[in-house]
């Protein structure tokens, strides 16, 4: 038997959806049945999937010990990090270009995890399922403002304004075959992503398995820089809109700008995002109406 207290990052949680983060090496329908049998006692009694975790319950869990993965409890230290924002909840991080966002060495992820570790503010010993996570994504080889969660409850409030579009991601380009018109305009159509060439392909039209997505831009001067602003955020759909309609970025060879076009990758940087809540926002409630900016030069 293996015991377990919730903290402040478990609580809010149905109990299936917690169990299945703390035992990811077993199915559902295992976790299911070991409700059904009584095998995972809240507070000494059995609980129905859909209960909701408060701080200070007991979780007692009658699994064999091979279900258990072992947390790691190894953080790299001093990793280099450049922070726009900061507070109790949320920062913003200023990314690189070329570092990934997550699954590499040395990625945005660990680079904040790091940073929380060493200022005392997150343990990986202290966590049942919690660890710092990033909100949003950018690509390895695009720069700018990515937002990451400190705790459970602003990761799921961040999620939900960003899946209802109350928080506004702006960015800067430079594209080719200059100069862009309409000046100012938007872009609509669909993205397909081919997951074989790593490449997204942009269509007019309705296709199947394709997904709508929206871009407004305006120039900002007369040799290719551009604001663009995400409606939605597909991936790669800022560099497969402006390639579709005959101004790929430069740099960016994959969507057939010339090669190398002065720089080894694409000229896009994430530089403004906007909070521009219209519904509650429960404890990131402060945030509505701020505006987090970096230098826009690319």
């Amino acid at each position: 038997m293996k015991r377990f207290v919730t903290g402040q990052n478990d609580a809010g949680q149905r109990l299936d959806k917690f169990l299945s983060k703390l035992l990811k090496d077993a199915p559902m329908g295992m976790i299911y049945k070991w409700l059904r049998k009584k095998r995972v006692k809240v507070n000494g009694k059995k609980q129905e999937i859909s209960y909701i975790l408060e701080v200070g319950d007991v979780l007692e869990l009658y699994i064999n010990d091979e279900f258990f993965s072992e947390a790691s409890e190894t953080i790299k230290k001093s990793l280099p990090l450049l922070v726009v924002y900061e507070d109790k909840n949320i920062l913003v991080a200023d990314k690189p270009s070329g570092i990934s966002v997550h699954g590499e060495d040395g990625c945005l992820l660990e680079r904040v995890q790091s940073y929380l570790f060493e200022k005392g503010e997150y343990d990986p010993k202290n966590e049942n399922t919690f660890a710092p996570a990033l909100c949003n994504r950018i690509d390895k080889n695009t720069s700018g403002l990515v937002i990451a969660a400190k705790n459970a409850a602003a990761l799921r409030l961040i999620n939900e304004k960003l899946k209802n579009r109350e928080i506004d991601k702006f960015y800067v380009a430079r594209v080719e075959n200059v100069p862009i018109t309409p000046k100012t305009g938007k872009i609509e159509g669909y993205t397909l992503k081919n997951e074989a060439e790593r490449k997204v392909y942009f269509y007019k039209d309705s296709k199947k398995g394709a997904k709508p997505c929206l871009t407004f831009y305006r120039s900002l001067d007369d040799n290719g820089l551009v604001e663009v602003k995400l409606i939605s955020g597909r991936t790669h759909q800022i560099r497969a809109s402006f390639a579709a309609i005959g101004h790929p970025l430069v740099g960016d060879v994959k969507y057939g700008a010339k090669k190398n076009g002065g720089k080894d990758f694409q000229m896009l940087r994430a530089y403004k995002i906007e909070f521009n809540f219209v519904s509650p926002a429960g404890e990131l409630e402060y945030l509505k109406g701020k505006r987090i900016e970096t230098d826009p030069k690319l």
